[in-house]
């Protein structure tokens, strides 16, 4: 059998390691970014080989990857002259890792001529370069079985959730938990700290009960240190919140803790933290 090609489009903080273990994981591994210089340095940190528009790209690829910005920056990227879809054979899965609209997702697939899977993708800067991605797609069971194989490169789980739009419907439930988990262990350090606990010494006991999370063992003692340099943005997560919140005019959903916690982030992002790492939501509470 001869080796698969793939294709990768966006060599961001995510897509960057992302197209690199496809590449170590053996796929002939052609990928497209913007800034043609970062395609340059991946190419040679890693071999395979770049194109100079997304359609180059993509053109012969039998599993082509997307992972940018948002709804805009995917609709750049895929349609067009110069898009993925101009030169996507007709046996090709595309698959869009990009955290976008479930209305994005639903019109792209409307619009290809190839199968589709909403894919995005949970595990933030380290997952990706650790290659323990959690991955929730949306879309034919049959391009799913395709494809999963090919996203294990990077990921350590992945499910089928429904039909496309399933996968970015999932990825806002996700998001949505993250901001009131963070909203409340940032309330709960802070508390600590006006008690006059050794905070670091609270998370390490009540990590290990009731309120642990993945976001107590490995952002508690940070926030504390009130260090925020440690991958997913504000400015990310406020665009992801904007999603949800959208959404939830749709489809009736009450989330009145997301809308305040988005709040919040706007307040960081108004101090500066645009940039910070989503943890930064105690910096509001210990600001003097």
């Amino acid at each position: 059998m001869s080796k698969q090609k793939v294709a990768f489009i966006g060599l961001g903080v995510m897509g960057y390691p992302m197209a690199g273990h496809l590449a170590k994981a053996g796929y002939e591994t052609r990928v497209y970014n913007r800034t043609a210089a970062k395609a340059e340095k991946w190419c040679e940190e890693y071999g395979g080989s770049h194109g100079l528009t997304p359609r180059e790209a993509a053109e012969a690829a039998d599993f082509v990857f997307i992972c940018v910005g948002n709804d805009d920056d995917l609709r750049s990227v895929v349609y067009g002259d110069d898009g993925v879809l101009a030169g996507c054979k007709a046996d090709a899965i595309l698959v869009d890792h990009t955290t976008a609209s479930a209305d994005v997702a639903r019109e792209i697939a409307e619009r290809a001529d190839v199968a589709f899977l909403d894919a995005p993708v949970s595990g933030g800067q380290a997952g990706a370069e650790n290659g323990v991605l959690t991955v929730m797609m949306g879309g034919s069971e049959a391009a799913f079985e395709a494809a999963r194989p090919v996203i294990m490169s990077y990921a350590r789980a992945a499910e089928l959730l429904g039909e496309v739009g399933a996968g970015q419907l999932t990825k806002m439930v996700n998001q949505i938990c993250i901001a009131g988990l963070v909203q409340g262990l940032s309330e709960g350090l802070n508390f600590a700290q006006c008690a006059g606990l050794d905070g670091h010494k609270v998370v390490e006991v009540i990590s290990k009960g009731a309120a642990g999370s993945w976001q107590m063992e490995n952002r508690g003692d940070t926030m504390l240190d009130d260090e925020f340099e440690f991958g997913f943005a504000v400015d990310w997560m406020r665009k992801d919140l904007g999603i949800c919140l959208e959404e939830s005019e749709r489809n009736g959903a009450n989330l009145p803790v997301t809308r305040i916690v988005n709040d919040y982030y706007a307040e960081v992002k108004e101090m500066g933290g645009g940039r910070w790492d989503t943890s930064s939501l105690i910096r509001r509470l210990t600001r003097k």
